[in-house]
């Protein structure tokens, strides 16, 4: 397969094609990233409510170990501390959540803006170069050793576009159906010209 067209116009054209593939890729995944690391402040709160839960668990325990040393009754003393401790283990795990929530929620957008955009421009870009690319490469095949400039000159006629063809000088397609070798010669130009291939000499 041929990539790339021989004539520079159109080979720049494929180029700048590539590249402004390359940096729409680019400037989206930057965007996701972004979104990302946005959302992501949003798990704040979240790591707020953890300290918060880890800090009263210290304090409790702190509290229950000291009311244990307290003789006769220590052990009833310590136990709403005991208490308090556990429950500020359910807050850590709130708090742990919505971080968790949170930093699902950015990486799913973040994959999102990155699939949509790029996906759609991949459908449109892909096909478009594979095509040009076997297309190019077929027609090399069929240029290669001793060229078969006759298919050519009848898939110019098949689709080049009719202003293309009334260009071409009065009587070409009559002389090609004679087999003129310049009418056919003609007609082939305009299908390599087409693919932005030249005619071998």
């Amino acid at each position: 397969m041929r990539f790339y067209a021989e004539h520079p116009a159109l080979r720049a054209r494929q180029l700048a094609a590539d590249l402004g593939f390359l940096a729409w890729t680019v400037v989206w995944v930057l965007v996701a990233r972004a979104a990302h690391g946005a959302v992501l402040l949003l798990a704040g709160p979240g790591r707020a409510v953890e300290d918060l839960g880890r800090s009263v668990a210290g304090s409790m325990d702190s509290a229950a170990s000291a009311a244990e040393g307290v003789p006769l009754v220590g052990g009833e003393l310590a136990a709403p501390f005991d208490a308090l401790s556990g429950a500020s283990g359910s807050v850590r795990g709130a708090g742990q959540s919505a971080q968790d929530a949170v930093g699902t929620l950015a990486t799913i957008l973040a994959v999102v803006l990155v699939l949509l955009p790029v996906g759609w421009m991949l459908l449109r870009w892909l096909p478009w170069r594979l095509r040009y690319a076997r297309e190019a490469g077929a027609t090399r095949t069929l240029l290669a050793g001793t060229p078969d400039l006759h298919v050519l000159a009848a898939r110019a006629l098949a689709n080049a576009p009719l202003p293309r063809l009334a260009a071409l000088p009065a009587g070409t397609g009559a002389a090609w159906q004679a087999g003129d070798p310049a009418a056919v010669r003609a007609l082939a130009a305009v299908e390599l010209d087409r693919l932005g291939l030249r005619l071998p000499g």
